[in-house]
């Protein structure tokens, strides 16, 4: 029978240190599934658009879209099943008082889910509004 020492003995019991995500601050944030397809489907309809729209200088706001020559802003969903953070108390209160925000700015938010815009509902809306 052998022996170890109680620095072994901890070194061997201890449990794993969680790793934290580093922060990507000045990064490009990647493109979801649901607004690779609006833009694919904007570009279809040539329709005028910027991808990441800051509306906000000070709260550095961004919209998903911003339709050029309206004042249309379009918001595509994620994690809308999945316990994302748009539908976790502190992300759905940033979200109202971001959307509130860009209504009193005068701009009209349509937001949309990856599933209406795979099918085909938000390019459809959104051509009605322009």
């Amino acid at each position: 029978m052998s022996s170890i020492s109680i620095a072994e003995y901890r070194n061997l019991t201890k449990k794993p240190t969680k790793k934290r995500r580093a922060k990507s601050h000045g990064t490009q944030r990647v493109q979801s599934e649901g607004e690779a397809t609006l833009a694919l489907h904007l570009r279809t309809e040539k329709i005028g658009f910027v991808q990441e729209y800051q509306f906000h200088s000070e709260r550095k706001w961004k919209a998903d879209f911003y339709i050029t020559g309206t004042k249309l802003l379009i918001e595509v969903e994620g994690g809308v099943w999945s316990g994302g953070r748009h539908t976790r108390g502190k992300g759905y209160l940033g979200d109202m008082e971001k959307y509130n925000t860009a209504a009193k700015l005068g701009f009209t938010v349509l937001r949309y889910s990856t599933e209406q815009v795979k099918s085909g509902l938000a390019i459809k809306e959104i051509k009605q509004m322009v």
